[in-house]
């Protein structure tokens, strides 16, 4: 007898176990719809969003003056950028301040995906070594969106300058210490850094003489106003084919295909002289993936493309399509190289 009250309570706890259990997903079933409901009401604005991007023109800040190399670069790749996306990619020159001034217009912009920028190591790798204020932080403040290209530079003189090489140059500039002026398109610039560097080098002693931008540096060298700069190669190769300036060497490790008869720094006397830009394309933080991936997409499929690529090359600049991945790695390794470089060259921080 004790036996079956014993199996009778367990039963009836069981029985009264699995009500409480009913009873409790049929009362929180009404609550649990709506969570859910809202849940989806949350997720569909987002998808929306990116399937329906870019519903209007993308505005695409390049931190320099119109000219310099990554200007024209920005131009292909927003041309094509344009065709693949249905919307105008409009050019919005903000220069000033060292590239400051556009990367904290593209830092402050909301991250809908329509506000992007084509920028550099300078203002990306070398600008947090040379000011001690900086009002963005590189890796932190944008989304990394994709790797656009690499800029080789090339040493360019003046005609008036008694030089037709390298070694001519090195020999002139001993014998004339603190004489020879150089232009650069700002203090701490990439172009700015791989003079300094090859000054470092070839211990020589030269007058440094910053501009605003590229464009202002080609200009004051043109002109005679200046005797010798390191170029990216996009904004001076016409100057160069037209004979308004020398072109001395290049600075990549291998001669350039758009140069194929101007030797490289190192095989000038200068052994182990590297030094090139690059550009990269970001956004303002916290930029969702689905317009991260679309606007990666139109930039790689655009350098891809025969044509562009082959007019890139033609005009002294190499297209490196990647992955934001692959920009943000790629941006850590040239923060602690161009470091370095800020150090040796001796560029004191402002």
């Amino acid at each position: 007898m004790k036996t079956d009250q014993k199996k009778f309570r367990r039963v009836r706890a069981a029985h009264a176990q699995t009500h409480v259990t009913h009873l409790t997903r049929a009362r929180c079933a009404p609550y649990v719809s709506v969570v859910l409901a809202l849940g989806a009401l949350t997720v569909l604005p987002a998808a929306t969003q990116a399937q329906s991007y870019p519903a209007k023109p993308i505005r695409m800040i390049v931190p320099f003056p119109a000219g310099g190399g990554v200007d024209y670069v920005g131009r292909i790749v927003g041309k094509g950028m344009s065709d693949r996306l249905g919307q105008q990619v409009l050019i919005d020159n903000r220069a000033g301040a060292s590239a400051i001034i556009g990367m904290e217009a593209t830092k402050n912009a909301p991250p809908d995906g329509y506000t992007i920028a084509a920028t550099s190591n300078g203002p990306l790798a070398i600008n947090p070594h040379i000011f001690k204020k900086l009002p963005y932080d590189s890796l932190r403040d944008y989304t990394h969106v994709a790797m656009i290209s690499t800029f080789p530079y090339i040493l360019v003189a003046h005609p008036s300058l008694p030089v037709k090489n390298v070694k001519e140059l090195i020999a002139l500039a001993r014998a004339r210490p603190g004489e020879l002026a150089y232009s650069s398109p700002g203090t701490g610039n990439g172009q700015h850094l791989a003079t300094a560097l090859f000054a470092s080098m070839a211990k020589l002693d030269m007058l440094h003489i910053p501009y605003k931008g590229n464009a202002p540096s080609v200009i004051s060298l043109v002109s005679g106003e200046t005797q010798l700069t390191f170029s990216s190669i996009p904004g001076m190769l016409p100057h160069v084919r037209a004979g308004r300036v020398r072109g001395l060497a290049v600075s990549t490790a291998q001669r350039m295909p758009s140069l194929p008869d101007t030797p490289t720094v190192a095989e000038s006397g200068v052994a182990g002289f590297e030094a090139f830009g690059w550009g990269g394309m970001i956004a303002p933080a916290n930029l969702p993936r689905d317009i991260v991936n679309a606007l990666n997409k139109a930039i790689v499929d655009t350098l891809k493309q025969p044509d562009t690529a082959q007019r890139m090359i033609t005009d002294g600049a190499l297209p490196s399509p990647g992955s934001p991945e692959e920009l943000t790695a790629y941006l850590k390794t040239e923060l602690a190289k161009w470091g370095r470089v800020v150090k040796l060259a001796n560029v004191r921080p402002e």
